[in-house]
C-alpha cells in the first residue's frame, strides 16, 4: 500500500496552524494530528520578570473568572497560552479572554479548530523596551482581528488600550479614558490604575481579587462571630436578672 504524505507538517522550527483555507480541506484525523503536534509550550523572548509581572496577571485572571462565575457565564481565561492563528507566527499572550465558550482544559488555542479567534488580551510590561506592547502588538493584535487589547507597565503606572471600530476593521483606535478609566466593552468592564494596582470595575463597583475576597469574607465572619457573642452576653445578663427577680428564665414564652 503507498504511503500517503501528509499534506501539512508542523515545523518544530515556526511552529503555525495551517492556513484556514488548507485547514478547511483537511479530514478530521488531519486536523487531530495537526493539533497534536502543534507545541503547548514557546520559547519565551525575554526570561522570567519575577512577581512585578506574575503578580498583576494571575490578579486579574482570578478577578475575572470570579467576575463571570458569579454571572454565570462561560469564559475561557488562560495565561501565556500559545495561539495560533491560521499560518501565523504563534504568540502567548500575558492573559487572553474568550467569551461563551467552555472553559475547559486546553494546550494551545487554535483557531481553526476552535471555530474564533481571541475576545480580549491584556500584556503586562515590566522590563526593556515598551515597543513590543505599545506599539508592536497594537498593529499585530488588530490585524489578527482581536476586538480588544489593553497593555499595562506596573512599574510606569501607564495603562493604554485599543479596540476595533467595526468587527471587519483591521486597525485600533484607542480606548480614551473617562475619570481615569478605561472602558471594555468585550468584558463588559472598566479598567484602571488605582493605588498602583490594575482594577476591574463593574460599574461604579470594584472587583475584588481572590486575596481580598478572602480577607473581606473573613472580616464579615469575625463581625458576625462578635455579633453572636454580644447576644449571648446579653441573653445571659437578661436571665440572671430574671432569676434576681425570682422568676424562671424557662418560663418566660
Amino acid at each position: 500500500m503507498r504511503h500517503v504524505a501528509p499534506k501539512y507538517r508542523v515545523d518544530p522550527l515556526d511552529p503555525r496552524a495551517p492556513s484556514q483555507a488548507l485547514w478547511d480541506e483537511l479530514g478530521a484525523d488531519e486536523r487531530k494530528h495537526i493539533l497534536a503536534a502543534l507545541p503547548s509550550e514557546i520559547e519565551r523572548a525575554m526570561p522570567p520578570e519575577g512577581d512585578a509581572h506574575s503578580l498583576p496577571k494571575h490578579r486579574a485572571r482570578e478577578t475575572l473568572g470570579e467576575h463571570f462565575g458569579r454571572l454565570g457565564r462561560r469564559i475561557y481565561l488562560a495565561s501565556e497560552l500559545p495561539v495560533y492563528y491560521p499560518d501565523e507566527p504563534t504568540f502567548a499572550p500575558d492573559l487572553l479572554a474568550v467569551l461563551d465558550v467552555e472553559p475547559h482544559e486546553r494546550d494551545h488555542w487554535t483557531v481553526s479548530h476552535e471555530a474564533r479567534g481571541l475576545d480580549f488580551v491584556l500584556e503586562i510590561h515590566v522590563k526593556g523596551s515598551a515597543a513590543k506592547d505599545f506599539e508592536e502588538n497594537v498593529e499585530r493584535y488588530a490585524r489578527l482581528g482581536i476586538p480588544e487589547y489593553f497593555a499595562y507597565a506596573p512599574r510606569l503606572g501607564r495603562l493604554a488600550g485599543w479596540r476595533l471600530p467595526r468587527p471587519e476593521a483591521r486597525k485600533y483606535e484607542p480606548i480614551i479614558p473617562q475619570q481615569g478609566r478605561r472602558s471594555s466593552e468585550t468584558l463588559g468592564l472598566d479598567l484602571a490604575i488605582e493605588a498602583g494596582k490594575l482594577r476591574f470595575y463593574y460599574g461604579n463597583a470594584v472587583l475584588l481579587d481572590a486575596k481580598e475576597l478572602i480577607a473581606t469574607l473573613s472580616t464579615m465572619l469575625d463581625g458576625a462571630a462578635q455579633r453572636a457573642e454580644e447576644e449571648a452576653r446579653r441573653a445571659e445578663r437578661y436571665a440572671a436578672r430574671l432569676r434576681e427577680l425570682g422568676v424562671d428564665p424557662d418560663d418566660i414564652g
